[in-house]
């Protein structure tokens, strides 16, 4: 099959590399063509090509899906592109990839929903996290009973890109191109492992949001920021779950601080996205010997490692992207359900909507429509 993705920058990158090395770890997956890498700036995408290994450039992602070359289109772009391109793809007959989050807004994610159920190809959100091997082994301990019924979670996604106040202004600090600010780009991430993990939708959400820097430096002068730099929030689920949730890209010292904490009524759960291969388990017992035990996720009974290097080797951030690749194929050739959905990138939004919705109100308890 052939591939285009569209957009060649950070997660182009990361979604061409996965591209390219998803056939040398997963061997049984149907080959792909690298075929077309699509951006606005002619120059850098042919330089970007050259770099990644596609076999052509176009300038016009329109032209491009309409090509019979293509089967897979992969949405790569900003935020606010990701509903035109991946609704235009579907009625082309392709099979769609998107990456996070799925749309700027609740309303464009229930057109995407829709115009999947009538399509021919299949559609997947990338939630990329869903395959680190350490956060796919707690969803099995979840659902094995392992840590017993959860009642609380605890989530936080920490970064500080934009700790400094000269960094300078990009398109995901405007809300016409990103929608939101880190409650989208980082709580969107936080939210899925909370529905991936649990099995169940959050219902309920109140949150504050803040931006703490008010304006940057920009090409063309100073701009203001209308975004938000950090968010907290308290989700319910309809089990009775009750979640805290905070997220931030002024988070000084933290790089990529993706931490959940999952406590349940026999045992807990804690991973940090900064030690992806170790997934921290407690189970209630003997007072002499119960405590944290920390398991290396890197042995072949693990999810995805049979795919990667021998026993005790560890993997990385890129891995889950080729991982993710492998997945698609998969479903694709067997006709089968992907994951994350479109629907899960839907229940998503409507959490972060609730969140904002709350925020306005004052902290007012919302009800998110899942």
């Amino acid at each position: 099959m052939g591939v285009a993705v569209i957009g060649y920058s950070f997660m182009g990158r990361a979604h061409s590399n996965a591209w390219r090395n998803v056939a040398a770890f997963y061997p049984d997956v149907a080959p792909v063509r690298m075929q077309t890498l699509v951006g606005r700036d002619g120059t850098r995408v042919e330089q970007a090509a050259a770099d990644l290994g596609w076999a052509g450039v176009a300038t016009d992602w329109r032209e491009v899906i309409e090509r019979d070359d293509i089967d897979i289109v992969d949405v790569c772009t900003p935020g606010h592109l990701h509903a035109e391109v991946a609704l235009a793809a579907l009625a082309a007959g392709k099979h769609v990839l998107v990456e996070k989050p799925l749309a700027n807004s609740v309303a464009e994610c229930e057109a995407l929903v829709a115009a999947a159920a009538d399509a021919p190809g299949r559609a997947l959100l990338g939630f990329n996290y869903r395959r680190v091997p350490a956060l796919a082994l707690a969803r099995e301990l979840v659902r094995e009973g392992r840590i017993g019924t959860v009642q609380q979670a605890r989530l936080s996604y920490l970064q500080d890109w934009l700790s400094d106040p000269q960094a300078p202004m990009t398109w995901r600090l405007r809300r016409e191109s990103a929608g939101s600010g880190v409650l989208g780009d980082l709580g969107s991430h936080a939210v899925d492992q909370l529905h991936y993990l649990l099995g169940e939708h959050v219902t309920h959400a109140s949150g504050t949001l803040r931006t703490f820097v008010p304006e940057r430096p920009g090409p063309h002068g100073t701009e203001t920021v209308t975004v938000d730099d950090a968010a907290w929030a308290t989700l319910h689920t309809d089990s009775g779950v009750v979640a805290s949730l905070e997220v931030s890209r002024v988070a000084t010292g933290r790089k990529n601080a993706l931490t959940v904490e999952l406590f349940g009524t026999s045992g807990s759960l804690r991973f940090d996205l900064e030690r992806l291969n170790e997934l921290v388990l407690t189970q209630a017992g003997d007072a002499r010997t119960s405590g944290p035990t920390t398991i290396m996720v890197t042995e072949p009974e693990h999810p995805y490692l049979k795919a990667w290097w021998p026993a005790g080797h560890v993997l990385g951030w890129d891995h889950t992207f080729t991982s993710q690749a492998a997945d698609f194929l998969r479903a694709i050739a067997a006709d089968e359900p992907v994951h994350a959905t479109f629907e899960d990138g839907l229940a998503a939004q409507r959490v972060l909507e609730a969140i904002e919705t709350s925020h306005a109100a004052g902290g007012l308890l919302t009800e998110t429509g899942n």
